[in-house]
């Protein structure tokens, strides 16, 4: 059985050292284990000694070879006067292999050692006949089977903290990775609670300020003026209400309540685009009872397409129309799709990314893209959202 060659354990060097040491002082004091049978001289016993202090260097780095080593090394000091350290060295040789051993190993040592222990006193009490004998059983089990349990029952216990240890930190990182999630989904809904509520205003103004400076006329200037000021009003009012969300950090939730909006709020909404210059045709047939998740996010659909006709849609009526099928709310969108003549608002392409991760959070359907309609080509946006029928009438 090959050695291999890695450096010794510091601690095993101590206890290799403190074994030797220890066993010198006894042979320097004449202490030894002599039964009275015939043995080697005196001086014998300090090769064993040594080849076990050596055998300890091993008790890590290869603790099997060093027990079966050391077992040898144990049988050969029974031939001289024998010494109680190269016993003790022995028995701390038996934990190692179980405690720094494979598993395979610490499974066999306990098993062989205890069937060694009663092989031994059997043996030995058959052979004497005298209860006396029972006493060298008890000796063999305290020299191999004590040890080697104690080796399960660390292992054991290291085991299970090592277990522990790494559940706590899988823990800790399933915590962190739903930390980081969090931050993620509640960034993402702010954003999109934020376009929602303040595109809008910021779109009609640069379409009419855009109007008021292209187009010279007395008429026009005072008139997009107020549809400027307005919503430069209304988005400001959007603008603190949100910060005032985000700032609050008291955690209680009886304070002032934030009204979300709802399929009632369609009317007023209507109103306003009709105002910024919209053509709007609404027809609601959703009835009343919805669940708040369903009603906000068909509201905020229908505001960015609302936005998204004012920014992008070329002259003619955009038709609105919410209504309730089996088991889901529809929401459809439509608008003329060409092009537009007069001063248009820049789009990135978020509000059709916020609309359609609305309906998703819903396990919804989201389309939106342009067909052909009886009066040419329209730009439709369509999202269908799930209703249990369990959650009907709860509002939050």
């Amino acid at each position: 059985m090959p050695l291999p060659l890695c450096r010794p354990h510091r601690d095993d060097v101590r206890i290799a050292a403190a074994g030797l040491l220890g066993g010198l002082l006894l042979w320097a004091l004449g202490l030894t284990n002599s039964q009275g049978w015939p043995v080697l001289g005196d001086g014998w016993l300090l090769v064993p000694l040594c080849a076990m202090a050596g055998l300890e260097l091993l008790r890590r780095t290869a603790p099997q070879t060093a027990l079966v080593l050391g077992t040898l090394v144990l049988i050969a000091d029974q031939f001289t006067l024998g010494s109680l350290a190269t016993t003790l060295m022995f028995t701390d040789l038996v934990y190692a292999a179980v405690l720094y051993g494979t598993p395979a190993a610490a499974r066999r040592i306990p098993v062989t050692t205890a069937l060694i222990t009663i092989a031994v006193t059997l043996g030995f009490l058959a052979w004497f006949r005298r209860p006396e004998a029972l006493l060298i059983g008890v000796v063999t089990g305290l020299v191999s089977f004590a040890p080697a349990a104690t080796g399960v029952l660390v292992r054991n216990h290291q085991e299970a903290a090592g277990s522990a240890r790494l559940r706590a930190e899988q823990t800790a990182l399933l915590a962190e990775m739903d930390r980081a999630q969090a931050v993620v989904a509640e960034r993402a809904r702010v954003a999109r609670e934020l376009h929602d509520m303040v595109a809008n205003h910021l779109s009609a103004i640069a379409i009419h300020s855009t109007a008021a400076i292209s187009l010279d006329d007395p008429r026009t200037t005072p008139q997009a003026l107020t549809v400027i000021r307005e919503n430069s009003v209304a988005g400001l009012a959007e603008m603190r209400r949100l910060i005032g969300i985000l700032r609050d950090d008291s955690g209680d939730s009886r304070g002032e309540p934030v009204a979300a909006p709802t399929l009632d709020g369609l009317g007023a909404l209507v109103e306003q685009s009709r105002t910024n210059g919209l053509d709007v045709a609404l027809t609601v047939g959703a009835g009343g009872g919805l669940p708040a998740p369903i009603e906000l996010a068909a509201y905020r659909i229908v505001q960015e397409s609302l936005t998204n006709a004012l920014k992008h849609a070329s002259h003619g009526t955009v038709s609105v129309a919410v209504h309730r099928t089996d088991g889901a709310l529809t929401v459809r969108v439509t608008s003329p799709y060409g092009d537009l003549d007069g001063p248009r608002a820049p789009g990135s392409g978020a509000g059709l990314i916020g609309m359609r991760e609305r309906t998703a959070l819903l396990h919804g359907t989201f389309e939106a893209g342009p067909e052909s309609g009886p009066d040419g080509k329209i730009w439709q946006v369509r999202a269908e959202l799930p209703v249990d029928p369990a959650d009907e009438g709860v509002s939050e």
